[in-house]
């Protein structure tokens, strides 16, 4: 069942599975949405985020022969797991993806790729019309302009999709901060890739170890 109110509807490690949809040279030529070292940026944060709480993470690419092959940025987080490649544009038509998702277990399916418009909306769509939890996250995907992505997303969200950024994601999965078997990681993700949080937190710790001042007598 998928609830779209109350706690149970927040996501959990323990219950989310991703998959990254070609995130590859090709889409990024002509990603017009988004400043594209961001997207390499987030897609990154959001691939180490999985990780670090244990998510299964699928790669995928399509015709990478000619369209490149996934980020390294992004294969560097996963460097044993082997990149499924497609000839499908729907991700939800290859089989073999289908298969990896479904032996997980798990039914929250958390998505993000390039380019929104098609290589997102279309596994989304079919994906949320055979029962799954599904989410999409927004700042790790792309379109080829900013009025595709923003389409892409209103007709995403008109067939029961949830949206979220990387970072929203992560401190989903985080929940409590008095859970501190992933804190560290999760610090040390936004230290490298949340920008002003990542600096505001090294900033907090800089002041946290400077010695007070003497009172002057």
């Amino acid at each position: 069942m998928t609830f779209r109110n109350g706690l149970a509807s927040l996501l959990r490690p323990e219950d989310s599975v991703l998959v990254l949809i070609d995130h590859q040279p090709f889409q990024l030529a002509n990603l017009n949405s988004h400043d594209p070292q961001a997207v390499v940026n987030n897609s990154t944060a959001l691939a180490k985020a999985a990780k670090a709480f244990g998510v299964p993470t699928i790669l995928t690419s399509v015709l990478a022969e000619r369209g490149g092959l996934i980020f390294s940025q992004i294969t560097d987080v996963f460097p044993d797991q082997a990149v499924i490649d497609r000839t499908f544009i729907n991700t939800w038509e290859d089989q073999a993806v289908v298969d990896v998702v479904k032996a997980t277990g798990r039914k929250q399916l958390i998505i993000a790729g390039l380019w929104t418009e098609v290589c997102v909306a279309m596994p989304v769509i079919h994906a949320l019309g055979d029962g799954w939890d599904v989410t999409v996250i927004t700042d790790a995907s792309g379109g080829t302009s900013v009025e595709s992505h923003e389409v892409a997303i209103q007709r995403m969200i008109a067939a029961g999709a949830n949206m979220m950024t990387w970072l929203a994601l992560a401190s989903e999965w985080q929940r409590d901060w008095a859970r501190t078997e992933h804190a560290a990681e999760l610090t040390d993700i936004m230290k490298h890739h949340a920008a002003g949080s990542g600096i505001a937190f090294l900033w907090e710790q800089q002041l946290l170890n400077t010695p007070v001042p003497a009172t002057a007598g």
